[in-house]
């Protein structure tokens, strides 16, 4: 697959086919990822990739937990004041994913299920749980390790399969160390859902907006061309 072909095609994918994914792939796919760069060769990444009965398991304790318990993610999310663009930019996505699957604003059992399906991976039948050892420092590492994932996510759609990087997977890190032998040396940073996407899902045929690169650069130095 052609590399800009790739970077334009991916997107986030919210609902899989149960097809399980061969653990060959995900080997080739994590081989290829890991050709990304970090600084000063250092790798500091490493994953556990969690599927079957275990991760079902995970998924209904993380159901579980969140009816009952805030989130305490090992690594703290994004966030953003009420009042920024970014926060702008959230809300427009969750109002078109709304909007495409049908949720009205009203709709208190739908937002809730929506909610939920982070918790789920999306339904995906695998996940990557992306990880780094405690011994690095909270924010160095971050980096590179947004350079992994994205390869990832590049890489896997070579396999014709679909990626959701996403947070809420993580939001127990309690569940993840029980179920699938993490250990307290090793912080948890983000998950990526990964599966064959299922097509006629509605919120997988939205494409979600960018922002126009004149709002986002300032070009020094460049003369009138």
């Amino acid at each position: 697959m052609d590399l800009i072909d790739a970077i334009r095609m991916r997107k986030s994918i919210r609902g899989f086919k149960p097809d399980p994914v061969p653990k060959k792939v995900i080997e080739e796919i994590l081989e290829i990822a890991t050709r990304s760069p970090s600084a000063m060769n250092t790798q500091p990444w490493e994953f556990t990739i969690i599927t079957g009965k275990v991760l079902e398991e995970i998924v209904r304790k993380n159901i579980e937990k969140r009816d009952t318990e805030p989130p305490h993610p090992d690594h703290a999310v994004i966030g953003w004041s009420k009042d920024s663009v970014y926060r702008r930019r959230q809300v427009d996505l969750a109002k078109q994913i709304f909007q495409v699957m049908g949720i009205k604003k009203e709709d208190k059992d739908g937002k809730k299920d929506w909610g939920e399906r982070g918790f789920r991976y999306f339904d995906a039948p695998a996940a990557i749980i992306i990880l780094v050892d405690k011994s690095l420092t909270e924010n160095g590492p971050l980096l590179d390790i947004g350079a992994v994932i994205q390869t990832i996510c590049l890489a896997a759609l070579n396999y014709g399969l679909g990626t959701c990087i996403e947070d809420q997977g993580v939001m127990y890190p309690e569940v993840l160390r029980e179920l699938a032998g993490i250990p307290e040396s090793k912080r948890i940073i983000i998950s990526i859902a990964i599966g064959y996407p299922d097509w006629d899902f509605l919120a997988n045929k939205l494409e979600s907006e960018r922002e126009p690169i004149e709002n986002t650069s300032n070009w020094v130095g460049f003369g009138e061309e």
